[in-house]
């Protein structure tokens, strides 16, 4: 029937202009589907996929200083990409408009069977989102990339990847990557780097960090703007020196799924309730969407986000909503085609104020979600992570950097409210750690820790099992040898392939 069977081949009617410059072009008439099918499968954003809009003509040989060559092929399993290099060096990608996400399909059955479907549901993407998002991020002071609409033509100068990508709309942007003092919306850093470099040099490196209220300001606006597709190669890293601090800011890219409407349909409502993490871009943001919106980037925000409190969360969040202004949000709107700014316009601005001024109460329940389990990551050189009792029932946790004849230095220090945070989970990588109990642990907050490697130490001033209840020491096979004390649990775990230093520490992300 219509819902499954392979997609028909794609044929789109284009109207070239008289001078040749630009055409004229839909980027998906094909999601132009029927009441009854809109009614199981869902409105979505069918009508402005279905509206012939005007786009540049892209020239590899001209459309810069120099002209550009395709260097590789690449995309997720839902867009076609294609990077490219100008005469200078500069890099850029093409990334297609259009998507088809029943390219995930590994079976010939399934593709047969929903991949009709599948391509269909593109249609919850709004197709020229990225543009409108891009000048939001400016607006919400995040680091963004500028995309453009551009129409590639059958040129020859894409030689072997000519077949694949000709004849079709693409958004051309700047590739985050290396050098890129001359781009201000990177903030003309001289090396941008991937998130997996980010991740092992934060943890090789003590005097490297992210800026932890940038990576919460950039968090803020993936929910604002309904994004939950925000894994972590969706993420480049902006790096900036001072002295001998390495610090890193980053920058989102590919916006595909922001302003994600997939709840509309009869079928589509109901998938929804089983995938939590479709959540559909409407006036409100509902307390309990939020852990479905943050879900795919949660070992990320556990990680990066560590060390902020419920004040940090909520002065950025509050520096957010004074920045989005109504002004702003209508001046992000003058992007993209203007065949469809009118209505994009009309129908989003409303939206876009509503959930504005939900960013502080947003803020307060992402803080409670990440509060309850907290972590505290250290690096593959030694620390000492000392823990005391604040007040009844709040746990003092300070990270030191721990060398031979100096002073140990402060690293992140951070109190935790047992009505907040259930356990706190502290991870040693390697080096020769200390784990220093100043008072016992009344504090009602469960302790982990995960020595890593190295050889490690265990204080604690406590015998008692009332000083050291709530402790658990997570050991390697082989590790350091602990002596359990009355109430503390000892556990040695077979699997340490992502707690034992900073390149096993990278598989708990999607790299």
């Amino acid at each position: 029937m219509a819902c499954g069977g392979q997609h028909p081949t794609r044929t789109v009617p284009t109207q070239w202009a008289p001078d040749s410059a630009t055409v004229r072009r839909a980027a998906g008439p094909e999601y132009d589907r029927g009441t009854v099918w809109r009614f199981f499968w869902g409105q979505h954003y069918r009508s402005i996929w279905a509206t012939p809009v005007t786009a540049p003509v892209l020239h590899l040989a001209t459309a810069v200083p120099g002209g550009m060559v395709p260097l590789q092929a690449g995309g997720s399993y839902q867009t076609r990409s294609l990077r490219l290099r100008a005469a200078g060096g500069q890099e850029y990608v093409l990334r297609s408009v259009d998507k088809d996400a029943s390219a995930a399909f590994t079976a010939d059955w399934q593709r047969r069977l929903l991949g009709g479907l599948m391509k269909d549901q593109t249609s919850v993407a709004q197709p020229y989102g990225a543009y409108v998002a891009a000048q939001l991020a400016e607006a919400a002071g995040v680091y963004h990339t500028n995309p453009q609409l551009v129409y590639l033509p059958n040129d020859p100068a894409l030689g072997e990847f000519r077949a694949a990508y000709a004849n079709d709309l693409y958004l051309l942007e700047e590739r985050p990557d290396g050098n890129q003092t001359a781009v201000a919306s990177f903030g003309h850093s001289p090396a941008v780097h991937s998130t997996g470099v980010m991740l092992a040099t934060v943890r090789q490196r003590p005097s490297a960090q992210v800026d932890p209220r940038a990576y919460l300001r950039a968090r803020l606006l993936d929910v604002w703007l309904g994004d939950w597709s925000r894994r972590e190669d969706q993420w480049r890293w902006a790096s900036f020196t001072k002295g001998a601090q390495l610090t890193y800011r980053p920058i989102p890219r590919d916006r595909d799924q922001a302003f994600f409407l997939f709840n509309d349909g009869f079928f589509t409502r109901i998938i929804s309730w089983f995938v939590p993490k479709y959540q559909s871009f409407t006036a409100r943001i509902r307390p309990g969407d939020i852990d479905d919106l943050t879900a795919t980037a949660r070992a990320l925000d556990r990680t990066l986000l560590g060390t902020l409190d419920g004040e940090d969360f909520r002065q950025v969040a509050d520096s957010m909503r004074l920045r989005l202004t109504d002004a702003a949000i209508a001046r992000a709107f003058a992007a993209g085609p203007p065949e469809t700014r009118a209505s994009i316009a009309a129908y989003f601005e409303p939206l876009l104020r509503a959930r504005r001024e939900q960013l502080p109460d947003v803020a307060q329940s992402y803080y409670q979600l990440l509060a309850q389990e907290a972590w505290v990551v250290g690096t593959d050189q030694a620390e000492r992570f000392v823990l005391s009792e604040d007040s009844p029932g709040r746990l003092r946790v300070r990270m030191l950097s721990h060398r031979p004849n100096q002073a140990d230095s402060l690293l992140t220090e951070r109190v935790y409210d047992r009505r907040e945070t259930s356990s706190v989970h502290l991870y040693g990588l390697a080096g020769d750690d200390i784990f220093e109990f100043n008072t016992p642990n009344k504090s009602g907050v469960a302790v982990h820790i995960f020595e890593g490697g190295g050889r490690n130490q265990l204080r604690s001033p406590s015998q008692s099992k009332a000083g050291t209840a709530g402790i658990t020491w997570h050991s390697r096979p082989g590790g350091t040898t602990i002596i359990a004390k009355q109430g503390i649990k000892v556990k040695v775990d077979a699997d340490t392939s992502a707690t034992t230093n900073a390149r096993s520490w990278l598989t708990r992300y999607r790299l």
